[in-house]
């Protein structure tokens, strides 16, 4: 399973993201390996173009799986960012991203992203999830 980043969701449909990678991300989809939580859906619901665009969103999203954000997750993001802090990297991770990274480490999950946090994230912190990159850092 794979939690969606919004910094993935942005560039799918990116013209240089290879057709093989694209029909991949279908392919999880289908198979229901494609997860959203609340910091995903709020950073997705803020693109939104307006109010219709904005429920169109947000009830697409809500057919994938869905992670809630519980104790357990608030307490690893919260440990995540007193490590980050302990290193000089605290402003490292946004917020959302310690959150979505947490939820995925407390489920077992992976994050799916574009973002060099959840690297920073992975290797600096208790957090155990597989950061998995849309593509390449740098080619989209």
């Amino acid at each position: 399973m794979l939690l969606l980043d919004n910094s993935a969701w942005a560039r799918l449909d990116c013209a240089s993201l290879p057709d093989g990678r694209r029909a991949e991300i279908a392919t999880t989809v289908e198979y229901g390996e494609l997860a959203v939580c609340v910091p995903f859906l709020l950073e997705a619901g803020w693109s939104a173009r307006g109010a219709a665009h904005h429920q169109e969103l947000l009830v697409d999203l809500l057919e994938l799986p869905f992670m809630s954000i519980d104790t357990d997750v608030e307490q690893a993001a919260l440990a995540a960012q007193r490590d980050l802090a302990s290193r000089g990297h605290h402003r490292s991770a946004s917020p959302s991203d310690l959150l979505i990274a947490a939820c995925a480490h407390i489920n077992r999950a992976g994050v799916l992203h574009y973002d060099r946090d959840y690297d920073i994230l992975a290797e600096l912190t208790v957090l155990s999830f597989d950061s998995r990159w849309l593509a390449q850092a740098g080619t989209l």
